[in-house]
């Protein structure tokens, strides 16, 4: 179904090849996930096989890729559109019209399919994708994962033979991401569709895969093969590979309920040992270290250490935007040096009172503090002092034309010496030059790029909407390690997230939101244990003791093989 012949694509000004000595192919009916590093060229690939490289990327193509036996060179998107259907890494920058059940219908419009066809496909997906309830919602109004099934659906309804999807899942809760990849396991088993799909979150997708398409960093050749085999020597791979990577596991399991078959030895071992809470979360130091870079110096006339307020405090907060009660009853209380998940499932109300709290939005009842200030009421040039919100979309921050000038104007903004925001920007994501324009980075990049920028200013109170969108299990350790060293020296973290490892890894607290309340708030592993959308790999494996991370049973183990 898909062909690539010794295929290499190379940007103007680049040093090599973004991709380099791909020469295989893909059979058709199969599902194929493509894992690598960020940057390693995944996006690219998949560009190579939809057209959009190099017709509306630019580079230069060598080699050939054929599709249902189109050459993708002499045939522009437009000429692929009724065998392949492409959804990006950010879904807002291909939505055409203005409501979902229109988007639906667009492509098959483009097509010229009869009226009725159109009307029956659009139903079918309305209800495969859980959209029915949506069909006549603005999709402006949508939060960024109902967008992100809305982009799968559009591409659905041409019933293309091919679909080629970039981080399809990334936008999405546990549970409809698992609904999403049920409809394309459907479309695979059922009517023998073709999936090429990169994702960096592989413990939610590598178990559908048939084959992985291995993209290293160093340079080797492209390996295509059984998933088992390739995640035992892949660089990235899903906490339950990395479990069985630590017990000793042959063949790794790519599944929750494969681990769980072979983890009664693990369980044993682990049986006399209690989970260390706090080897995943971070424990505050009383005061932040001499010289760190991160430190703040909170102190009063005298030179001893200040007394702290709550970083936020809400309470009895509603918020209605436009006919939607978004948010209801909504109290907490984020204290300096706490990191709280924001989770549950799309449309909860996360984004919105991530938007209230940095002042976008003004509350319709109840009060918002932070900082003692209410942040609808404050200036920003003032309110940056004490809240920095990283957008769903990081682009949304993003003005200038190079890396270099943005991270220039984002030490002005915030009074920091010189060069502050690029070291940042190196050591979340090395690797990006100071003349790189915005638009070119990954999703994750920009996302770096994105933190970095709002970090520059250390404001007291951090909010994260989806911090690892776009990211790689490399990257997002970079992260966690930041945030890390910001909550243990004092920054309040909030973060609204459907990835369920990184509030296993750094999360004191998680907040449930549904329907714009909160139905759960306490210690991550009192929460998450008993909840089958939100626990993560390892607690479903070795439940129901309260393991949460790779990390703590690593570290139990040490320690038990060390005791005499």
């Amino acid at each position: 179904m898909i062909r690539f012949e010794d295929v290499s694509v190379t940007y103007e000004g680049a040093a090599g090849p973004t991709v380099r000595g791909v020469d295989l192919a893909v059979p058709e009916g199969e599902l194929v996930l493509l894992v690598g590093p960020s940057g390693v060229g995944k996006s690219t690939l998949l560009g190579t096989v939809s057209g959009l490289v190099p017709h509306f990327t630019g580079g230069t193509l060598r080699g050939r890729v054929t599709v249902a036996g189109r050459d993708t060179r002499t045939h522009k998107p437009r000429e692929l559109a009724d065998v392949v259907g492409t959804v990006g890494q950010d879904p807002l920058a291909h939505f055409v019209t203005d409501t979902v059940e229109d988007e639906l219908a667009y492509g098959m419009e483009s097509l010229g399919l009869a009226p009725d066809v159109m009307r029956r496909r659009v139903e079918e997906t309305l209800d495969l994708l859980g959209l029915a309830g949506l069909r006549d919602r603005p999709i402006a109004t949508l939060s960024g994962g109902q967008r992100q099934r809305v982009a799968i659906g559009s591409v659905l309804t041409p019933h293309p033979r091919v679909l080629v999807l970039d981080e399809p899942t990334s936008a999405l809760d546990p549970a409809a991401a698992e609904e999403v990849l049920a409809v394309l396991q459907r479309l695979v088993h059922d009517l023998g569709t073709t999936v090429l799909m990169a994702e960096h979150r592989l413990e939610r997708v590598v178990q559908y895969a048939d084959q992985v398409l291995l993209l290293a960093a160093s340079g080797e050749p492209p390996m295509l093969g059984d998933p088992a085999d390739l995640m035992a020597r892949s660089p990235v791979y899903p906490p339950v590979v990395a479990l069985g990577r630590l017990a000793g596991w042959s063949p790794l399991p790519l599944t929750v309920r494969d681990a769980r078959r072979r983890a009664g030895a693990l369980r044993d071992r682990l049986a006399d040992v209690a989970p260390r809470q706090g080897t995943t979360a971070v424990r505050r130091p009383e005061r932040p270290e001499r010289g760190s870079r991160w430190a703040r110096r909170d102190r009063t006339a005298n030179g001893t250490p200040a007394e702290r307020a709550p970083a936020a405090s809400v309470a009895g907060l509603a918020v209605r935007r436009g006919r939607v009660e978004a948010l209801r009853r909504v109290d907490l209380t984020v204290t300096p040096g706490e990191t709280v998940a924001l989770m549950g499932r799309n449309g909860a109300g996360k984004s919105t009172l991530l938007a209230t709290l940095v002042g976008l939005l003004e509350p319709t009842s109840g009060t918002v503090r932070v900082g003692g200030a209410a942040p609808h009421r404050t200036a920003p040039r003032r309110l940056i002092r004490h809240v920095g919100l990283v957008p769903q979309e990081p682009r949304d921050l993003l003005y200038a034309d190079t890396v270099a000038a943005e991270c220039t104007a984002a030490d002005r903004d915030a009074d920091a010496a010189p060069g502050t925001c690029r070291a940042l920007v190196s050591e979340l994501l090395p690797g990006i030059a100071d003349d790189t324009h915005p638009r070119d980075l990954s999703e994750g990049q920009r996302l770096a790029l994105a933190l970095a920028i709002v970090l520059t200013a250390r404001p007291p109170l951090l909010l994260l909407d989806e911090p690892t969108r776009g990211l790689d299990y490399a990257a997002k350790a970079r992260l966690v390690a930041i945030l890390r060293s910001l909550a243990a020296e004092g920054h309040a973290i909030v973060l609204a997230t459907h990835d369920v490892e990184l509030a296993a890894e750094i999360a004191h607290r998680v907040v449930i939101l549904a329907d714009g309340e909160i139905v759960a708030d306490g210690p991550t592993a009192g929460v998450v244990v008993s909840s089958p959308s939100f626990a993560p790999q390892v607690t479903k494996i070795l439940a129901p003791r309260e393991w949460l991370t790779v990390a703590q049973v690593r570290e139990a183990l040490a320690a038990a093989e060390g005791t005499p």
